[in-house]
Order: structure tokens, then C-alpha cells, then sequence
């Protein structure tokens, strides 16, 4: 949260932007097509990144075993804890049979000689089982260390100890592991696409973050990133220039309360990098990326965990806005995630950049005088057998239901008192 943000508006003439073609398209004419970047962030959280020529690589990664350890698949984990374990086994497993060797443990017993350093140890295979025995201390009772040979018992001694260094170094290591958030991400969801729309007169970018946990994430706080090449005044070339963009960290609306879906609004403003961009612009941009990131301590384990995802400029929808998923019920709230990827459509959005807008090179219609919930209801008008309703009235609307698999849900919307004429001049047609 700390990194300063840099005025930098994206245009045709700052990075070297391609067109491309576009999904989302409303011109109708021909469109070019280009090769969409690579993306540095992928959809799941994973970052397309690999890394080569690193010096002394596996060296650097055996100093810091834990983390090796902590960060392997499972496999190898297995693997290391097999082979640490065995070669305890083997390594004291030898030095038994070597002190017993040199005692003379190892010959027939004789009449008169002395006592040996082990008992019932006179092979290798009988010195490795008794090196098994004494770390996972199974105590057969059958082999054991005598007082004829304090070496032999220092042996014991040592083994005893790197037994519990072992068995230390792989359980927390496998706590770790087992208690790492990273798991956490996959309940933790973002909207398939991020919309462009006016919030409260100003245009906005937003998309949607939701948790399907009951559990909360704690301290979740939220920011992003737009990612895209760039050529400074010095004619230096930056493949991958990063450019905070604000979600309210200024006054602390990037901190969220994750019990429902919540939708981030980037309010696109003379200090966005989006301010000079419009949707023709958008539509036929490909050279650039948005990293969404999301933060929070696991509530299980006050871990930190953090999920990501991106959107390309073809997954940002220009003139439209995020369907409600949160509706009230007799005695509590209900979330239906059928409808958190879904938008629907605002023709009365600006097409121009907001920097036009905020010059007043585009007139807003009247439609854009409505309340978003007003809008919501309205936007099915034509399948509507609305009454004629006066300023003061207040009625109920049923929206048909846009999934018929779904079970039919009555979505019932205030329609905030609004002026008889502005009501005539949206459906007097």
C-alpha cells in the first residue's frame, strides 16, 4: 500500500499502445487482428513468470531449507522426509557396527573375553536395527548398549539427539505446510470481467470480490495495479511499467467487511491512469493489464493471505454494471453467487473518456438522474407491464427471472419518489 502513485494517463502516445480486436465492440467496422499480451498474472493467482540463469541457485535454496521445504510439492516433501530418516538409520546404523568392530564385538564369543560394547549386535544388518530401534525408540529389549564402551553410549547420546532435531525439523515443516493460507485463495473468488459505469455521477471502473467462506478474512484490504510497456522521456523501453491505481486508500474505502460480494470502485479521475481513455480507445487497446490483488489474515490461523487475479482490456465492459446478488429475506440476508459474474447493460453510459466527461464535452441524458436501484428495475421496461405511477407513489416491481433453471425469486425495488415528467420522458414512447 505503500508505493507512491504516478500520474501517468494511458494513450496512443504514452507506451506505444497496438489495437486489437474486441468482444465487447459497438462500431460495427472492421477490426485488427493482433496477438493479445501474455498475461503476467493469470486468472487463478499464478504469475507467468520463470526464472533462468540464476547463479548458484540450488545453493542459495539449501541455505534456506525450511522454506525449501515449506514452498516443495508433496512428493518431494515425502521424499526429504523418507531419506532423512533413513540416513540417520544408516549413518548411525554404521557407526555402531564400526565401534563393534573395533571392540571385537563382531568375533565368536570366547570364554574369558570382554564384555561387548552392544549385546546381540554381531552384524551390520543387527547394528541397523538396533540404530532403528534406539531413534524411533521401539525398545525391543533385545539389543542394547552396555557400559563396557562410552563411546558407544555417546553414540546413543547423539542419536538420540538428531532424532529430535529430525522429527522437530519435519513436523513443523509439515505444519507449515498443511496450515499455509494458499488454500484459502480458492474460496475466495473474483468477477470474471470489471465493468466501466457511472457511480454517483462519475465514471467508474468496478469489479467484484466475494468469499464462500462462512470464516471472515480479517484486516481484507484491497488494490490493484495497471501493468503495461513503456518508453520514457529518455527513450529508455520498461517492458512492464507498474502504475498504482487507486481504490480508496486515500480514505480508507479499500478496506472491506467480506461477509457478502463486494464490488471495488476505482473512481477514474484526473489522477487515474484511465482518465483519458474512452471506449473506442479501450476496445481497441491490448497492451496493457490490471492486477487485482486481495489481503487479509485467515481467520482459522491469523495467517496472511493474499489472492490475485487480472483483467485484459477485453474483460472490462464498457456500459455495464454488476447484477445484485444480495437480497433480503424474512429474517436475514441471501447471496446468490448464479449471479456474481453476470452484468447487464447501461446504453445512457458515456462513451467518451472521463476527461472529456469531466469537461463537459458530453452531455448526460436524464436517464442518468436515477437512482441504481430505479435503473435496475427499468432496464427490462419492454417485458414490463408497469403502471402509471405519479411522483409520490412508491411501487413494487417483479423482474423476470434471466435464468429459467434458476427458482423464480421476486426482486422487489422501491421506486424513489421522481418528478411526473422525468417518468413520462422514459416511457411516454
Amino acid at each position: 500500500m505503500g508505493a507512491a502513485r504516478v500520474k501517468r494517463p494511458i494513450s496512443q502516445e504514452n507506451g506505444g499502445l497496438h489495437s486489437t480486436s474486441s468482444s465487447q465492440s459497438s462500431s460495427g467496422g472492421e477490426q485488427k487482428c493482433q496477438r493479445r499480451r501474455n498475461r503476467f498474472v493469470g486468472k487463478d493467482g499464478r504469475c507467468n513468470v520463470t526464472f533462468v540463469n540464476m547463479s548458484e541457485r540450488s545453493q542459495r535454496y539449501l541455505t534456506d531449507l525450511f522454506t525449501t521445504c515449506v514452498d516443495i510439492r508433496w512428493r518431494w516433501m515425502f521424499v526429504v522426509f523418507s531419506l532423512s530418516f533413513l540416513l540417520s538409520w544408516l549413518l548411525f546404523g554404521f557407526t555402531f557396527w564400526l565401534i563393534a568392530s573395533t571392540h571385537g564385538d563382531l568375533a565368536p564369543p570366547a570364554i574369558g573375553a570382554p564384555e561387548p560394547c552392544f549385546l546381540q549386535v554381531n552384524s551390520f544388518m543387527a547394528a541397523f536395527l538396533f540404530s532403528l530401534e534406539t531413534q524411533t525408540s521401539i525398545g525391543y529389549g533385545f539389543r542394547s548398549v552396555t557400559e563396557a564402551c562410552p563411546l558407544a553410549v555417546l553414540a546413543v547420546v547423539l542419536q538420540c539427539i538428531v532424532g529430535c532435531i529430525i522429527d522437530a525439523f519435519i513436523i513443523g515443516a509439515v505444519m507449515a505446510k498443511i496450515a499455509k493460507p494458499k488454500k484459502r485463495n480458492e474460496t475466495l473468488v473474483f468477477s470474471e470481467n470489471a465493468v466501466v459505469a457511472l457511480r454517483d455521477g462519475k465514471l467508474c471502473m468496478m469489479w467484484r470480490v466475494g468469499n464462500l467462506r462462512k470464516s471472515h478474512l480479517v484486516e481484507a484490504h484491497v488494490r490493484a495495479q495497471l501493468l503495461k510497456p513503456r518508453v520514457t522521456p529518455e527513450g529508455e523501453y520498461l517492458p512492464l511499467d507498474h502504475v498504482d491505481i487507486n481504490v480508496g486508500f486515500d480514505n480508507g474505502t479499500d478496506r472491506i467487511f467480506l461477509v457478502s460480494p463486494v464490488t471495488i470502485v476505482h473512481e477514474i479521475n484526473e489522477d487515474s491512469p484511465l482518465y483519458e481513455m474512452s471506449r473506442r480507445e479501450l476496445e481497441q487497446e491490448s497492451d496493457f493489464e490490471i492486477v487485482v490483488i486481495l489481503e487479509g489474515m485467515v481467520e482459522a490461523t491469523a495467517m496472511t493471505t493474499q489472492c490475485r487475479s487480472s483483467y485484459l482490456s477485453h474483460e472490462i465492459l464498457w456500459g455495464h454494471r454488476f447484477e445484485p446478488v444480495l437480497f433480503e429475506k424474512k429474517n436475514y440476508y441471501q447471496v446468490d453467487y448464479s449471479y456474481f459474474h453476470r452484468t447487464y447493460e447501461i446504453p445512457s453510459t458515456p462513451t467518451c473518456s472521463a476527461k472529456d466527461l469531466a469537461e463537459q464535452k458530453y452531455i448526460l441524458t436524464a436517464r442518468t438522474s436515477f437512482c441504481y436501484e430505479n435503473e435496475v428495475a427499468l432496464m427490462s421496461h419492454s417485458d414490463l407491464d408497469l403502471p402509471k405511477v405519479s411522483h409520490s407513489t412508491i411501487a413494487a416491481v417483479r423482474l423476470p427471472d434471466r435464468n429459467p433453471t434458476r427458482r423464480s425469486d421476486c426482486i422487489v425495488i422501491r421506486l424513489k419518489a421522481c418528478r411526473s415528467f422525468m417518468f413520462f420522458s422514459l416511457f411516454g414512447n
